[in-house]
């Protein structure tokens, strides 16, 4: 039988246990993941923008930058005090405590960014968030993924399958553009476009 996606409960168990779990704040390997994470963007400037998974908000305060709105979301409101002392300064970024696909919010962004979170659901809610994303990305709009490829065997999916999972959906008579891949020791970026 499949495994469940991970729930609300299982992060607050982890962020209780530490403010920063993943080393966000100081890993080496974060932040060059991060570098390319932004670098695989086509556009300097995004209108609209929508993260998942924001966590503690390092992510989410680089990519400020280069948006006129970023909605940045993490199933746990936990991390999301921190996220919210440190973007702050940036009054066009929003933080909100929000549990994908389960819940999803209104509007169109013109660029969708799960990093690092996709393996945490089911196939089936996977595929839920999969066609929310894309009925709610513009045309045109970018899709980028980055996930940790080895196998945790807490989480129901590996980095390589969620990735699959959009991959089925890029080509011809499809809804997306795979417009780059870039496969690291450890982890995988794809980075789409909707037609």
């Amino acid at each position: 039988m499949p495994a469940p996606s991970l729930n609300t409960t299982y992060f607050d168990d982890v962020y209780r246990a530490n403010d920063d779990p993943w080393s966000f704040e100081t890993s080496s390997y974060e932040r060059a993941k991060y570098e390319a994470t932004l670098a695989a963007l086509p556009r300097e400037r995004y209108t609209n923008a929508f993260e998942i998974g924001c966590s503690i908000g390092v992510l989410s305060q680089l990519l400020a930058s280069r948006c006129d709105a970023l909605l940045a979301v993490d199933a746990s409101d936990l991390p999301l005090k921190t996220a919210r002392a440190r973007l702050e300064p940036y009054k066009h970024v929003t933080v909100r405590q929000m549990s994908i696909p389960n819940e999803f919010p209104e509007g169109q962004f013109d660029l969708i960014l799960l990093s690092e979170v996709g393996y945490y659901l089911a196939m089936e809610d996977l595929q839920r968030a999969r066609r929310k994303m894309l009925d709610q990305l513009t045309k045109n709009g970018h899709l980028l993924l980055v996930h940790w490829t080895p196998v945790v065997h807490d989480y129901p999916l590996t980095g390589d399958q969620v990735h699959e999972t959009f991959m089925a959906m890029a080509g011809p008579d499809k809804p997306l553009k795979h417009l780059l891949n870039q496969h690291e020791e450890t982890y995988r970026l794809d980075l789409f476009q909707k037609i």
